[in-house]
C-alpha cells in the first residue's frame, strides 16, 4: 500500500536574482573595460501552497481549510541578509519585481542559502549581451534521505537606469538573469521544464509591475495539478502552448520515470555504464563532468533508476556550484556532479576517485594505486553488451518513414511515446543486468535467523569475478538489498528473476537436495556457445511416469538464450486524464469551482470505465478521493478510498485515510459512520494505527555467517547448521548433533564443527568441478548430479572410481573413459561388507547384489568400505520408501542423511568415526526397525506427492487448494497458461505450482497474516480467498497478484458458492458465508453487494447453491434457504449423534440423484438424505478407522472423504474414502497422510490433490478412476 501522503506538482516555486539596490551600486562600479565583478545573489520571491484560504466559515466548513495539493508543513521565516533602503536611481517598475518584504515564508524542508548557488552554480555577472534562457536540474536531500527535484529555467532582462527621471543614453546596456526553480516532490524532469517554457513565454510579455503576481499566478496552477497513482493512467493538463503530460510511477516501489533513458547510452559506450555502474554498487566517491549543468542531473538520475531496486544511500549531489566544491572532500562515499573547468582541483586534492566525463564519454579513477575501474561480473556484462546491440537510440530513424506532424502536441506526443517505449526496454535491460549480477543470493540466505552466507555465495561466484563480489557485498547498498530479500519484498528484481528462472531451476527449488550441478547443466556448459554464459541462467502430466518432472534438456544459441529472458515490465496500453483548464488560481470560487468540475469530469469516467478494467477505475476513484479531500469532501473523499479496496488496494493511501479520519470534525464524523462501508473503513483505520503503535520497530538487521568460537549445545547448534544452509531439517539436525558427540559430552567442539563444516564445502566445492565424459552423460538424466567419488578401486568390472548420483552408482572406468553400470537404487537386492585375499591380506570389499543381473558386484573399497556400505544401504533404504510413498522428499532426505554421513567421517577421524555416521542412518533404520508397507490400493492410487513446507524448518499445515484449468492463448510469463495449484499456507501464505510440472511457480503470495479457510476460482481473473480476519482477497490468476479486498463480512469467511447463469446476458453471482451466520451475494463482475442476510445457526461452515436454493452447513444442522433469506428446510442431525459436539463438518449436494450427504466433525460415518424428505437419512455408511470427517468433495460419481484417522500407536493418520453414490459403498481406503487431511480439491476430475495438517503437511495426488 502507498505509504506516503500524496501532493500536488508544486512543492515551491523560488525566485533568485540581484536585487534592484545591488543593480544600483554596480553601475557605478563599472570600468571602461564594461566588465562587472560576479554579483551577489538573492532570493527575491518564494510561492508555496496554499494560495488561497476561505476567509468565513459562515457556511459551517472548516475556515482554515486550503484547497491545494500541499503536504502539511512547517513553515519558517527566510530573512534577506542585506537590508537596504530601495534605490530611487531605479526605474520605478523594476522595484515591484522584488519583494519588498524582508521575511520571505517558505516550506520547512526547503534550504534557500543553497538554492541561491544552485541556481547559479558558475555564478551571476552582469554583462552587455544578452543569453539565451537554458534550463538546469537540482536534487535536494534532507537528513532522512527524502529527495525532492527541481528544475530551474535562467532567463535574461535588460537592465534601465535613470538619471533625473530621464532614462541615462550614455551608459552602454546591460543584462542581468533572473532563475525560476520550480520545486517538486517528485523528479518531473521533461514536465516542469515544459511548463517552464511555456511560462517564460508569457513572462518575456509581461510588465515588471506584473512580474510578482505572474510567478505566483504560475506556481498556484501548478498547485492545482493532481500527481497520478502508480499505473497506468497519466495526467495531461494545458498551459498554453502546450499540453503537458504527467506520467505516472510504474509500481509503488519505484520513482516517477520523466526523463530520457538513453541519454547515457548516447554519451558512453556501453562497457562505459557498466563501469558506472560498478562504481555505484561498490559505493565508490564518484563525480560526474560536464560543461553543460544540464546533463549532470539527467545522467546521475538514469543511474539511479539502472541499478534499481538497488537503493543509493550515500551523499547525491549532481550539481555543485563553484562555493559548494569543498564538498568533495567529503570522507564518505558520494555521487556528486560539478562543471569540466574544476577537473584539475578536484584530481590533485583528492584520491581514489572515479571522474566521468559526460562530455567526453571517458570513466577514469584518480587512485594511483586502483587506476582502472573494476568491472561487473563476466558473464553479466555479456548479456548486457548483447542486449545494446539492439537498441535504437535515435529518434530520427523512427521519422523516417513517417509523415510530418503539423500540430505540435502530436509532435510531442509521438515523441513521448517513443521515449516510453524506449524506456521500458532499457528499464529491461538494466533490471536484467542486476538480476544477473545478484540472482543467486537467495540460495544463500537463511530466512529463519536473517544470515546471508557471504563466503559461500563468494565461492559460488567465477574466480574472476571475486574482486568486485568482495568490496560489493560489504556495502551499504548491498545489506539493503539484502534485507529487502529476507523481508521478501515482491518487486521488480523478484518478478525478473522468477521470470527468468528456468524449468529446472524451479524444480530444484522443490527438493531440498545439496547444491551439485545437474547433468543439464553440465551438458550446457560444456557447449561452446554456451561457455560466456555459464551462471545465468497445458494439458495434466502423466505422473504414473516420474520422468515428467524432469525438464527437457534444450539445445539454445547464445541468441536466443538470451532473448528469452523475461521483462518485470511489460509494456502496458497508456491511458491519459485530461484536466479542466486552468482557472484564476488565486480566487478560492474559481478553484473551489475548478474541483467541482474536475469530480464530475472524473465522476463520467468512471460512469463509462468497465468493471473490467478494475485498475483503471481504482486509479479514477484515487483522483477523485483526491480532489475531495483538498476541496474540503472528506466523507466522499473516504468513499472514494474505500472503493479502492474493490479495485485495486496497493494504491490505497493509508497514511492520507488516516489523516482524513483523524481531522473529521464531529458531524462530519456521524454522517460518515451512517454509511455501513465508510464505518468499516474507520474502524480499520483505528484497528490498524493500535495494531502499528503495538509493534515494536524491527531494524531488519542481515547477519554474515560466522564459524562458532565456543562449545555448541543442542538449540545452538541447530542455530548455526540452520545458519549454514546445510540443513534445514529439525530432526536430521539432531541425529547430526547425536553423531558429532559420540563419546564425549552433548556439546559441539567449535574445532569439530569447523572440520566438518570445512569439509562439507569442500565436498561441494569438488562436485562443481567433475568433468563427466561425453559417453558417460549420454547415460543419465538431465537432473542427475554426481553427489559422491570414491578413489580408484579394483572392481569386478574393473579399475576405476564408484560415482553415485541421486539415482545409481557407476563406475567411471579409468584408461579410456567409460560408463558402465553398476546398479539403480531401486533395484539393488542386497549390499554387505566381504574380505577378498590379497597376498597375505585380507582386503575389504563391498558386494552388491542387484535385481538386474545374475552377477554380484565387487568392489575393493579398502579405508572407503564401511562408509560406502552405510551410505548405499541408506540410498537403497530411502529409495524404496520414496518409490512405495510417491514421494520424492524421502530422497532428497536420504541423499541428505548420505552426505552427512561422509562429512562427518572426513571430519572426525577417528575409530568411531563410522559408528557417529550410523547415526545418521535414518531410513536404513526405519526399514528394519518398522516396515512401512503402503498398502496396495494406496499405492496404486497415489501418483505423486508434493512438499510445500521445503523453505521452512519444520512442516506447515496445508489449509486449502484450489486448481485452475489452463486458458488457451494466454502467453503470460511463469507457466502461461498452464494449470495452476493453489495452496493456502499458515498465516496468510499462498503457494503456487504449475500443475503441468507440479514446480513451483511463484514465490508465495501473501494475503493477510491470518488462517486462510477456503478458495474459489470465479472466473479466469478472480480467485477469491476467504480468510480468518475477516476479509475476502482476490487474486488474479493470471498476475498472481493480490490487490483486491471484499471487506463486508465481520468474522471469518468460512466459505463460497458460486452461481452460474444460463442466460449469457445475465450476471455471475456468488454466496459468501462467514462463521456468525452472515451470507452475502455478490456481483461478480462489479464485485458489489446485491443483498445479505442472516441464517440462524451454530457456526456457518459452507454454502452450496442447489436448484435456486442456498443450502447451509452449520454445526448444529443443514439450513436451505430462498435466495431472500428466508429459511425453507432444516435438516438436524441424527439421533444418534445429536449429542456430538462436533456436529456437522462437510456436506455435498448431487443435482441428477437429488441426494444430500453430509459427514460429521466426531463421528465415522457419512449419512445420505433424499432431498424430498429430509426427515432423517435414508443411508448410513460407516468409515472404518475414522474418528471423524473433515472435507468431502465430488468426483464423477464419487464421493471422496478426508478424515482424521483413529491413532495408532500414539501417532494420527490421514485417510481418504471414496464411496460410490450408486451403490453407496466405500470403494477404497486409502491411507494418504500421516496426520489428518485438511483439505481436497479435484483437478478436471483426473486427479484429487489432498492437503495435510502439520505434522505431514504435504499435498499428495491421487488418480481417480
Amino acid at each position: 500500500m502507498a505509504d506516503t501522503v500524496p501532493s500536488g506538482l508544486l512543492e515551491a516555486c523560488v525566485v533568485v536574482g540581484v536585487s534592484d539596490d545591488h543593480l544600483t551600486e554596480l553601475c557605478q562600479l563599472q570600468g571602461k573595460d564594461g566588465e562587472l565583478p560576479p554579483v551577489e545573489v538573492e532570493v527575491l520571491q518564494v510561492h508555496a501552497p496554499p494560495f488561497v484560504k476561505r476567509e468565513s466559515s459562515c457556511d459551517g466548513l472548516d475556515s482554515s481549510h486550503a484547497p491545494a495539493f500541499s503536504r502539511a508543513q512547517r513553515r519558517r521565516s527566510f530573512k534577506k541578509k542585506r537590508e537596504r533602503p530601495v534605490s530611487a536611481n531605479i526605474d520605478s517598475a523594476s522595484q515591484s519585481a522584488v519583494a519588498t518584504s524582508e521575511d520571505l515564508s517558505v516550506p520547512q524542508n526547503i534550504d534557500l542559502m543553497a538554492l541561491q548557488q544552485l541556481c547559479f552554480p558558475d555564478g551571476l555577472r552582469i554583462t552587455n549581451e544578452s543569453r539565451e534562457d537554458s534550463y538546469h536540474f537540482l536534487v535536494f536531500t534532507d537528513v532522512f534521505g527524502n529527495q525532492t527535484h527541481g528544475v530551474v529555467a535562467q532567463y535574461c532582462k535588460p537592465v534601465q537606469f535613470y538619471q533625473d527621471g530621464n532614462r541615462s543614453s550614455k551608459l552602454p546596456r546591460l543584462y542581468t538573469t533572473y532563475s525560476i526553480c520550480v520545486i517538486s516532490k517528485y523528479p518531473y524532469y521533461n514536465a516542469l521544464r515544459d511548463c517552464l517554457s511555456c511560462f517564460l513565454l508569457q513572462l518575456k510579455t509581461v510588465r515588471m509591475s506584473e512580474f510578482e503576481e505572474t510567478v505566483k499566478e504560475f506556481s498556484a496552477k501548478l498547485a492545482l495539478v493532481p500527481i497520478p497513482p502508480p499505473g497506468q493512467l497519466h495526467v495531461v493538463f494545458n498551459l498554453r502552448p502546450l499540453g503537458i503530460e504527467l506520467p505516472s510511477r510504474l509500481d509503488a516501489d519505484r520513482p516517477v520515470v520523466d526523463l530520457d533513458l538513453h541519454l547515457p547510452f548516447l554519451c558512453f559506450q556501453p562497457k562505459q555504464i557498466l563501469q558506472i555502474i560498478s562504481g555505484l554498487l561498490m559505493e565508490r566517491r564518484l563525480v560526474f563532468l560536464s560543461t553543460d549543468w544540464s546533463k549532470l542531473t539527467l545522467m546521475a538520475e538514469c543511474f539511479m533508476i539502472f541499478i534499481h531496486p538497488l537503493r543509493w544511500q550515500h551523499p547525491f549531489v549532481p550539481v555543485l556550484s563553484r562555493q559548494m566544491l569543498d564538498f568533495i572532500m567529503a570522507p564518505t562515499a558520494y555521487l556528486m556532479g560539478c562543471h569540466t573547468f574544476h577537473f584539475d582541483d578536484v584530481t590533485e586534492e583528492i584520491e581514489d576517485l572515479v571522474l566521468i566525463d559526460i562530455d567526453r564519454g571517458t570513466v577514469i579513477s584518480s587512485s594511483s594505486s586502483t587506476p582502472e575501474v573494476l568491472d561487473v561480473p563476466q558473464a553479466a556484462k555479456d548479456c548486457f553488451l548483447f542486449r545494446c546491440e539492439d537498441l535504437q537510440l535515435h529518434y530520427d530513424l523512427e521519422l523516417c518513414n513517417s509523415s510530418t506532424h503539423t500540430d505540435i502536441n502530436d509532435v510531442r506526443a509521438h515523441r513521448r511515446h517513443w521515449q516510453h517505449t524506449l524506456n521500458t526496454i532499457i528499464m529491461n535491460v538494466t533490471m536484467e543486468l542486476i538480476v544477473n549480477i545478484f540472482s543467486d543470493v537467495r540460495e544463500f540466505l537463511n530466512y529463519e535467523h536473517r544470515v546471508f552466507n557471504s563466503e559461500e555465495f563468494l565461492r559460488s561466484r567465477e574466480p574472476e569475478d571475486h574482486n568486485i563480489y568482495k568490496k560489493v557485498l560489504d556495502t551499504h547498498i548491498f545489506h539493503s538489498f539484502l534485507r529487502d530479500r529476507l523481508n521478501k519484498r515482491d518487486d521488480a528484481f523478484t518478478r525478473m528473476e522468477m521470470s527468468n528462472r528456468s524449468e529446472t531451476r524451479r524444480i530444484r527449488a522443490m527438493t531440498e537436495s545439496p547444491r551439485r550441478p545437474t547433468v543439464e547443466e553440465i551438458r550446457k556448459f560444456s557447449r561452446p556457445e554456451n561457455g560466456l554464459h555459464k551462471r545465468l541462467g497445458m494439458s495434466m502430466p502423466n505422473l504414473a511416469d516420474d520422468r515428467v518432472l524432469n525438464a527437457p534438456v534444450r539445445h539454445m544459441s547464445m541468441k536466443t538464450m538470451f532473448s528469452q529472458c523475461g521483462t518485470w515490465n511489460p509494456s502496458r496500453s497508456i491511458k491519459t486524464f485530461k484536466l479542466p483548464e486552468f482557472p484564476p488560481p488565486l480566487a478560492f470560487q474559481y478553484v473551489q469551482n475548478y474541483y467541482s468540475d474536475l469530480i464530475s469530469q472524473l465522476t463520467k469516467a468512471i460512469a463509462m470505465a468497465t468493471p473490467d478494467d478494475s485498475a483503471l477505475l481504482a486509479r479514477y476513484h484515487y483522483l477523485r478521493g483526491l480532489v475531495n479531500s483538498v476541496a474540503g469532501r472528506r466523507v466522499d473523499a473516504l468513499g472514494d478510498f474505500q472503493s479502492l479496496y474493490k479495485t485495486d488496494v496497493d494504491i490505497f493511501p493509508s497514511q492520507l485515510v488516516n489523516t482524513l479520519v483523524d481531522s473529521l470534525p464531529a458531524e462530519e464524523r456521524q454522517t460518515a459512520e451512517r454509511r455501513t462501508e465508510l464505518k468499516r473503513l474507520i474502524s480499520r483505520v483505528k484497528r490498524d494505527n493500535e495494531r502499528e503503535r503495538a509493534r515494536t520497530l524491527d531494524g531488519g538487521t542481515v547477519k554474515r555467517f560466522e564459524l562458532p568460537k565456543k562449545h555448541l549445545h543442542l538449540d545452538d547448534f541447530v542455530r548455526r547448521v540452520q545458519e549454514s544452509g546445510i540443513v534445514k531439517d529439525l530432526g536430521t539436525i539432531r541425529r547430526l548433533f547425536d553423531a558429532l558427540t559420540v563419546g564425549q559430552q552433548k556439546q559441539v567442539d567449535p574445532e569439530i564443527f569447523c572440520f566438518f563444516y570445512n569439509f562439507w564445502k569442500e565436498t561441494e566445492a569438488a562436485a562443481q568441478d567433475v568433468e563427466l565424459p561425453a559417453v558417460v552423460l549420454e547415460h543419465l538424466e538431465s537432473n542427475e548430479c554426481v553427489y559422491k567419488l570414491s578413489s580408484s578401486v579394483k572392481t569386478s568390472h574393473g579399475v576405476g572410481k564408484i560415482a553415485m548420483t541421486q539415482r545409481r552408482l557407476f563406475l567411471l572406468t579409468e584408461g579410456r573413459p567409460g560408463y558402465v553400470e553398476i546398479t539403480k537404487f531401486r533395484d539393488i537386492e542386497d549390499v554387505k561388507i566381504s574380505s577378498a585375499a590379497f597376498l597375505l591380506l585380507r582386503i575389504p570389499s563391498l558386494k552388491i547384489k542387484t535385481s538386474l543381473r545374475k552377477e554380484t558386484f565387487e568392489a575393493n573399497l579398502k579405508s572407503e568400505c564401511d562408509l560406502w556400505h552405510l551410505m548405499i544401504k541408506e540410498m537403497w533404504a530411502g529409495r524404496k520408501m520414496a518409490d512405495d510413498h510417491k514421494d520424492p522428499q524421502f530422497m532428497d532426505q536420504t541423499l541428505t542423511n548420505a552426505l552427512l554421513m561422509d562429512a562427518v567421517v572426513g571430519s572426525l577421524q577417528t575409530q568411531k568415526a563410522i559408528y557417529a555416521a550410523s547415526k545418521l542412518s535414518y531410513f536404513d533404520k526405519m526399514k528394519s526397525e518398522v516396515p512401512m508397507m503402503v498398502p496396495k490400493t494406496t499405492s496404486e492410487t497415489l501418483k505423486h506427492k508434493i512438499n510445500p513446507s521445503l523453505d521452512v524448518t519444520s512442516p506447515q499445515a496445508v489449509d486449502v487448494l484450489c486448481y485452475t484449468p489452463g486458458q488457451l492463448g494466454v502467453a503470460d510469463l511463469d507457466g502461461g497458461g498452464n494449470p495452476k495449484l493453489w495452496c493456502a499456507m499458515g498465516d496468510g501464505k499462498v503457494l503456487v505450482f504449475d500443475a503441468a510440472s507440479w514446480s513451483m511457480q511463484h514465490s508465495s503470495v501473501q494475503v493477510g497474516a491470518s488462517r486462510l479457510n477456503c478458495m474459489l476460482a470465479v472466473n479466469s481473473q478472480q480467485l477469491w480467498i476467504g480468510s480468518q480476519d475477516s476479509l475476502i482477497y482476490i487474486i488474479n490468476p493470471r498476475s498472481t497478484s493480490c490487490n483486491k479486498h471484499l471487506t463486508e463480512h465481520r468474522v471469518a469467511v468460512t466459505g463460497f458458492a458460486l452461481e452460474e447463469r444460463a442466460d449469457k446476458f445475465s450476471q455471475t453471482v456468488a454466496y459468501s458465508c462467514s462463521a456468525d451466520g452472515s451470507v452475502i451475494v455478490w456481483d461478480v463482475s462489479t464485485l458489489q453487494v446485491k443483498r445479505q442476510f442472516r441464517v440462524s445457526c451454530d457456526g456457518l461452515r459452507s454454502v452450496q447453491i442447489h436448484d435456486g436454493m442456498l443450502w447451509c452447513c452449520a454445526r448444529d444442522g443443514l439450513t436451505e434457504v430462498r435466495r431472500n433469506g428466508a429459511v425453507h428446510r432444516k435438516v438436524s442431525l441424527p439421533v444418534h449423534l445429536s449429542s456430538s459436539p462436533g456436529g456437522f463438518s462437510s456436506f455435498l449436494l448431487f443435482n441428477e440423484s437429488e441426494q444430500l450427504w453430509a459427514g460429521f466433525a466426531d463421528a465415522g460415518e457419512i449419512c445420505m438424505w433424499h432431498c424430498r424428505d429430509v426427515s432423517r437419512p435414508i443411508i448410513r455408511i460407516q468409515l472404518k478407522d475414522c474418528a471423524g470427517v473433515v472435507c468431502m468433495i465430488k468426483v464423477k460419481k464419487q464421493i471422496w472423504v478426508g478424515c482424521r484417522g483413529r491413532s495408532v500407536a500414539g501417532k494420527s493418520r490421514g485417510k481418504i474414502y471414496v464411496v460410490n453414490t450408486e451403490q453407496c459403498v466405500v470403494e477404497k481406503e486409502l491411507i494418504a497422510h500421516t496426520d489428518c487431511v485438511q483439505t481436497l480439491c479435484s483437478a478436471e476430475d483426473r486427479y484429487v490433490l489432498s492437503g495435510a495438517a502439520q505434522t505431514d503437511g504435504k499435498i499428495g495426488i491421487w488418480k481417480v478412476e
